[in-house]
């Protein structure tokens, strides 16, 4: 008798979380899309005596994938915001881990903006940088 009690409970549990499961990945349509080609842009050296350099690969999570070709048709205005960051910043921003920090906060909430500005939606979630290299 206990047994078999235990077995009842422990079925249905296991159905119980399955349930669950499977409800939570129909809610998630999370999305991604990934700015081709990497983004260059020059920044401020120190002084202004210099200029250096920032390549970053840029992906954006997206609240759903259906706004995949929405993001797609504003590209070029979403790449120029990032350009427009990335150039007036200045060196030791762009060279340390909370300027990068910074700088994709900075991203996410300009694009963000545009998007919502644009579409009426809130279609980003989070600016990604995948790739971050500088000289």
């Amino acid at each position: 008798m206990k047994t078999s009690v235990l077995s009842i409970y422990l079925v249905s549990m296991l159905l119980i979380g399955a349930m669950t499961s499977l409800s939570a990945q129909a809610e998630s349509k999370v999305g991604y899309f990934g700015f081709e080609p990497d983004i260059i842009t020059n920044y401020i050296g120190q002084g202004n005596k210099k200029l250096g350099y920032v390549r970053i690969t840029v992906d954006l999570m997206l609240n759903d994938t259906a706004d995949i070709s929405v993001v797609e048709h504003h590209t070029p205005l979403l790449r120029d915001a990032i350009v427009e960051i990335l150039s007036k910043e200045p060196e030791e921003n762009i060279k340390s881990l909370t300027g990068r920090e910074e700088i994709r906060k900075r991203c996410t909430a300009k694009l963000k903006s545009l998007l919502k500005q644009e579409t009426g939606q809130e279609i980003v979630r989070e600016v990604l940088f995948t790739k971050y290299l500088y000289h």
